[in-house]
């Protein structure tokens, strides 16, 4: 029993709507994860920065300059 030319058609155009709303639902994932991400990597050169100036500070706290330099 061979299938109708319609039917294949219609099968085919039911299978190409659901691949179109997946791909749109998947974008729609990707375009957030990148927002995201672009967010926690400004936070962490942020933290990044605050521990290095803490870090900066903490050493010339503990090694103060040599008395010909004050």
């Amino acid at each position: 029993m061979e299938i109708a030319l319609s039917d294949r058609l219609q099968k085919l155009e039911s299978s190409l709507a659901h691949i179109e709303h997946l791909y749109e639902e998947l974008n729609k994932v990707v375009t957030e994860q990148s927002r995201v991400l672009s967010r926690l990597q400004a936070q962490n050169r942020q933290m990044s920065e605050a521990v290095e100036t803490i870090e900066l500070e903490r050493i010339r706290a503990t090694n103060p300059k040599p008395p010909h330099y004050q």
